[in-house]
Order: C-alpha cells, then sequence, then structure tokens
C-alpha cells in the first residue's frame, strides 16, 4: 500500500551513517545520495525510506507516540545484529530482540530509538516453518538470558494493541 517513507533528520551526515550500519543487516541500501538527501532500498531498485535534512525543525522531527517505522528482516539473527548496530551508532534501545507473544506465536523483534528520536522496530515471523537462521541457532545460552522481552502489560508501547 505505501510507496516509501521520509523522515526528516537535524544531521544528515550522522543519520546517513546510522542508517547504513542497521540497515545492512537487512539487505537494504543507500540507493541514491543528494547534499540535502539520502534514499534506502533494496539493491537496483527504488527507495523505500528516504531521509531529508532539516535543521530547522530540530526537536519537532519525530512523529509522536503510537507511530513507528517497522522493517522486515530475513530471520532472528538479523533482528538482533540491526539491534546491535543501532544502538553502536548513537540509537537508543526501546525493546531489546525477543518473541513478542502479544502479536503473535510467531513474532520476533526490537526496538530502538535513532538519534532523532524516530521510532524503529526490526520484525521476523519463522516460527512457523518459514526460513531463517534462528538466534538459538548461532548464539549461546547466555547470551539468550539477556534477550527477553518486556512482560505484556509492563506499560511500554509494544505491548499496547495494534489498530
Amino acid at each position: 500500500m505505501l510507496s516509501h517513507l521520509s523522515l526528516g533528520v537535524s544531521d544528515l551526515q550522522r543519520s546517513i551513517a546510522f542508517y547504513d550500519e542497521v540497515l545492512a543487516p537487512l539487505g537494504v541500501e543507500r540507493v541514491w545520495t543528494h547534499d540535502r538527501a539520502a534514499g534506502y532500498g533494496y539493491a537496483g531498485g527504488p527507495d523505500r525510506l528516504a531521509l531529508f535534512h532539516r535543521p530547522e525543525a530540530v526537536g519537532y522531527l519525530a512523529a509522536g507516540p503510537g507511530f513507528h517505522v517497522a522493517f522486515f528482516a530475513p530471520d532472528e539473527m538479523a533482528v538482533h545484529d540491526f539491534h546491535a548496530a543501532a544502538v553502536a551508532s548513537g540509537g537508543q534501545d526501546a525493546g531489546r530482540p525477543g518473541p513478542r507473544p502479544q502479536y503473535g506465536d510467531d513474532y520476533y523483534a526490537a526496538y530502538v530509538i535513532d538519534p532523532d528520536g524516530h521510532k524503529l522496530e526490526v520484525k521476523v515471523r519463522t516460527r512457523q516453518g518459514q526460513p531463517g537462521r534462528a538466534v538459538e541457532d548461532t548464539l549461546e545460552d547466555e547470551e539468550l538470558e539477556d534477550t527477553e522481552p518486556p512482560e505484556p502489560g509492563a506499560g511500554t508501547e509494544e505491548d499496547a494493541p495494534r489498530g
């Protein structure tokens, strides 16, 4: 239904560095760059996410509560890689990688806030026979202990019903 989404950013070079890192695990790359904007999509395709430099709007760039941008991940490891890249690149954790049973038995996601306050989700559904590397195949048990999502009803936005 959507063709693309555009976000305003206060520092284009910082945002390009952030999105280059976080989108790489999802197979998404920068498909164009201009002096005041950049676009991301799959190689050889159109942009699906565009960033536009809006320094005059600092403090007013991110949409309010309830809005977030959700990206598809190819597998659970990509969810972890996206989250780790986001936190390492100046983003804030807003929901560690893990199952989100409130959205379905096969829903696996993570949430971050980008440097301009935009909330991002990355998700995959792999538990019902769909292909994809499971986190359990590649991480040690002690690493998985740190990936528990908040309990449903703990007051986090991702626990709220969708609709």
